[in-house]
């Protein structure tokens, strides 16, 4: 028996069929393995730095119940809602970041973490999505009226927020939302002479950050040849990926979390490969290529644009995000 028929005009029947099911299913096994690994790498990684044994789980354990209410709160929501929430949220990010500049948390030599209320904020996690969907808006207000300026406001916006991020200093970010707002630029049919032009500007400015960063410099002289810099949690991530083969030693019995030092945040898909083994982990990067793919494809078939073009920016970043 369905938990919901069609005729049901509940705001809960309403979203269950509105909502894409696979897509949340996809959703619900990422969080899941999250959870798993945020409990099997973590542990060492808090013993290690002088924190209690359970303090990561605590806190992911924590935020997952928020998060969860969250997708479910904005996958309710309508377009409209969407675009007024995004654009007020988008303001205070713009606001936070410059505070971030002023007042963040410097690591090593970086200002990008601001603490509030004893919690450590990452504004650029929160700027990503909210400009995705303000530009989503602006280009597709410029295509419905071309007397409205959308385009050349939404260049401004990408300007500010782009020194705003570069300021702190964070390329990766930067990489994010600059592909994002190109994926938006060129689909909202704008043209390509300025496509190109910004292709060219992006790259130079990545030239420029390798002269005038000595970080970037750093990260793509170890990209291009491993053995000008410190690659030690590279090669670890290497070795766990052979250790665990094809089934992994099981969960818990992994080793490369006693001397990672971040096995629980960007080096955690190590622990998963080690743990878990090589099946298990391509099937965690299926659930992400399903998640955008299956949105990419239904997207299509999407006749609002400003839907089109906010949902295609946040699937960009999300695939994005994953391959960083």
């Amino acid at each position: 028996m369905k938990p919901f028929t069609r005729a049901d005009t509940s705001i809960l029947g309403q979203w269950w069929w509105t909502v894409d099911r696979w897509s949340l299913a996809a959703i619900a096994a990422l969080m899941a393995f999250g959870a798993l690994l945020a409990a099997a790498s973590s542990p060492a990684v808090a013993e290690r730095i002088g924190l209690d044994e359970f303090y990561f789980i605590k806190r992911h354990f924590m935020l997952l119940p928020v998060a969860i209410a969250m997708i479910l709160t904005v996958s309710a929501l309508t377009p409209i809602q969407v675009r007024r929430i995004a654009a007020i949220a988008f303001l205070g990010c713009i606001a936070l970041l410059v505070i971030t500049l002023l007042l963040g948390t410097e690591i090593k030599g970086a200002r990008r973490w601001l603490s509030i209320a004893g919690f450590s904020l990452q504004v650029t996690e929160f700027v990503k999505p909210m400009f995705a969907v303000v530009a989503a808006w602006l280009f597709s207000e410029a295509a419905r009226d071309p007397r409205f300026p959308g385009g050349l406001i939404c260049t401004g916006l990408f300007g500010v927020v782009i020194a705003l991020v570069m300021a702190q200093p964070d390329l990766g970010q930067a990489v994010v939302i600059t592909g994002v707002w190109m994926a938006q630029f060129f689909l909202a049919g704008l043209p390509m002479w300025l496509v190109a032009s910004l292709v060219v500007l992006g790259v130079s400015g990545l030239i420029g950050s390798y002269f005038t960063l000595s970080h970037v410099a750093s990260r793509i002289d170890r990209f291009i040849d491993p053995k000008s810099g410190d690659t030690y949690q590279i090669e670890r991530s290497i070795e766990a990926f052979s250790s665990g083969g094809l089934f992994g030693r099981g969960p818990g019995e992994g080793q490369v979390k006693q001397v990672l030092p971040d096995a629980h945040a960007d080096f955690v898909f190590a622990v998963a490969g080690e743990e878990l083994g090589l099946f298990v982990a391509l099937f965690i990067v299926s659930l992400f290529a399903f998640i955008v793919l299956r949105g990419m494809s239904r997207a299509m078939f999407e006749q609002n644009l400003f839907v089109l073009l906010a949902v295609v920016g946040l699937l960009v970043q999300f695939g994005l995000q994953a391959l960083i």
